[in-house]
Formats: structure tokens, sequence, C-alpha cells
């Protein structure tokens, strides 16, 4: 018999998997493993993003140098534009060793004949990385003897696109930042030397983690084949479909719930799936720093407002470090079940907004 959860119940295993109940993670290497990744963006209109996920899950305690430090010692990895615990790299190098693999699409497969091409640049890249790096890629020779052609983004960027392939081959690899900039070495040098999980394996491990800290996804949305799916099938009342759940989480539903408030950086996981956020939490959200100004509803780089497990709002704030404030454009409140918010709710939002500007070393100006 197939479980049917309430959309609380279902709220609230999503919020407890993504570690945002009063119970907070043990620092910043036990969040990331629990989160599986952290997203890298260049946008700090507040703080940049894997510092903001972070800092909702750790509070105002959370130092962004533990992070850089991580990073320092290899302990945490960036792959993709992913940050993550640097012993979940053996989950991935079977797949590395195999790319593109025996199924891949055309455009995966014209990629591999683009880098066959230019294996005389990628063995170029490979020893000058080996005798002086890390090195970013403006510091990398490009001798690709045929250019990288796409709808005109990535044009001219030869060598940008080489290190992405050569990281999917698991020959290169991030091996920290020089400001913005990526530095690159080779994998060797950077990875953990950990025996590669075999990929059927690997890729079911995947999966279980991901749903872990999901806590539940739409049905067949996995990278498992349909019968080799993993977690527990629900549904969800009032939500047309099926959903995979979490089982350790599942167990819990109905028990003690943990509720605190907190603000949410664009790019969190709790957002990520916006058809989910819809059909779970009644929460409509768009990032709006590529619209207009005269286009935004909740401004360039609104933190979305979680109170328990309701996203309740949009806080429209800018950090601006040289006058020493956290200014505070707009903070849009949400209906709550059609009513607006009050002074409970109210003083939350307000003391996480004195939260951020502390931990940011900022004053809060309205």
């Amino acid at each position: 018999m197939v479980d049917v959860l309430s959309r609380r119940d279902a709220r609230r295993l999503a919020v407890r998997a993504q570690v945002l109940t009063a119970r907070r993670p043990d620092g910043v290497l036990d969040t990331i493993r629990r989160l599986v990744v952290l997203q890298h963006d260049p946008i700090a209109a507040v703080a940049p993003s894997v510092d903001l996920v972070l800092f909702s899950r750790l509070g105002s305690s959370y130092d962004p140098d533990e992070l850089t430090d991580l990073v320092a010692q290899q302990r945490v990895v960036e792959i993709d534009g992913l940050l993550r615990d640097a012993r979940d790299v053996r989950l991935l190098t079977a797949d590395m060793a195999a790319w593109p693999g025996p199924d891949a699409p055309a455009w995966l497969l014209g990629n591999a004949r683009w880098l066959d091409d230019n294996r005389g640049a990628r063995r170029d890249v490979l020893d000058a990385l080996r005798m002086d790096g890390p090195l970013t890629a403006g510091e990398l020779p490009d001798t690709c003897a045929r250019p990288w052609r796409s709808s005109g983004w990535n044009n001219h960027k030869n060598v940008t696109m080489l290190l992405g392939l050569l990281v999917q081959t698991g020959d290169v690899a991030v091996a920290g930042r020089r400001g913005r900039e990526k530095l690159w070495d080779l994998a060797e040098r950077v990875y953990p030397p950990d025996e590669p999980v075999p990929a059927p394996d690997a890729r079911r491990i995947r999966d279980e983690r991901r749903l872990a800290s999901l806590g539940l996804v739409r049905d067949r949305v996995l990278e498992g084949y349909p019968d080799d799916l993993v977690g527990e099938v629900v549904q969800v009342e009032g939500v047309r479909g099926r959903w995979r759940a979490d089982p350790a989480l599942l167990a819990r539903v109905g028990g003690p719930f943990e509720p605190r408030t907190a603000l949410l950086s664009p790019f969190d996981r709790l957002l990520h799936d916006r058809k989910r956020l819809v059909e779970l939490f009644e929460f409509e959200y768009a990032l709006e720093m590529y619209k207009p100004a005269a286009q935004r509803r909740w401004g360039y780089y609104a933190l979305p407002v979680l109170h328990g497990d309701r996203l309740v709002g949009k806080l429209d704030a800018t950090a601006d470090v040289r006058r020493g404030r956290l200014v505070v454009h707009a903070l849009h409140e949400d209906p709550l079940d059609g009513e607006p918010w009050d002074d409970e709710v109210r003083d939350a939002v307000d003391a996480q907004v004195t939260d951020l500007a502390r931990w940011l070393e900022l004053t809060v100006e309205r």
C-alpha cells in the first residue's frame, strides 16, 4: 500500500532533509556531506551563494574561512561548479574513466570528437599543468587545431571548454581559486587516491544520497533505471502523481518537528525544483536578477524566507560593504493560509535579518 502524505508532512520531510530545522548540523563539512553538493555562483549581492547556504544552516557562527580551508586542504573539491566532500569523488571516477559512455547522446559524442581532434592541445595542457600547475585557464596554452564553435556564448573559449571536458575524463580538476578565477591542476594531485566504486553501485549510492538530501522527489527523476530506483513510493495529498521518499526520513513523519526561521540563498536546493516548490510549499518564486528592474516583483537577488515548514516571503536586500550597511529594500510578506503575518512570524524574520547583518559585520538599514 502506498503511503499518502499530507502537504505539511511532505514539506517537513523536505525541510528535515535540507538540514533546516532547529537541530543544526555539526560544522561546515557535516553540512556539505548532508546536502551532498553546494552550487557555486559568482553573484554576491548579499554574499556568495555557498556562504549563504552554509549561513542558513549554521547561523552567524559560520566563518567562510572554514570553507576556504577545507578547499585548500582538498577535503572539499569542486566538480562542474559544485562543491562536494572529496571522499565522494570515488562515486564519479568510474564514469569519468568510461567517458563519454556507451549510451552517450549525439551532442556528447560530438564533444568527444572535438576533444580527439584536439589531442595535441590536450597533451600540451596536461604537460603545462604537470610542470607548473596549478594554473588559471589564461595561463595555459591554446594550441587547438579545431576551434570550439557554439551559438556564440563559448566561441573563442577553446581552453575553457577543453578544461571542462578534461574534468569529465578525470584528467584535470579545480585546485582552488585565485579571486574569481579557477585554478586548474592534474586530477591526481587534487582528488583522493581512492579506488573507484563500480559504476552501477556508484549510481545507486548517488541516488540514495541525493534522495536523502532532498527528502522526496518526483518518481523516476533520479539517475537509476525504472527497475532500480531507490526510496519508498508515496503520494502527496492534493498533488497528482507519485513521489519517491527517503525511507529514514519517511519513518520520522508524524514525529516531533523542530521549526526555525531561515533566510535562503536563491540557489538553495530546497528551491531547486520550482514545480515541487509550488506543489508542496504553494510558493511562487523566480530569481529576477536577469530581468529589467521595472519587471521585477521581489528584487534583484531576493532571499526566500523559511518559517517552520512554510516559505512565507522574500527579503530584497543588498550588502553595501563600503558603507557598512545591509540595505533592506523590501520585505515581501506572503499571506499564510490567506492571513497576513502575525507578530510571531514578523519578529522571527526580523531576528534573522539582524543575524544576517551580524554575520556580514554590517548594520541593518531599512
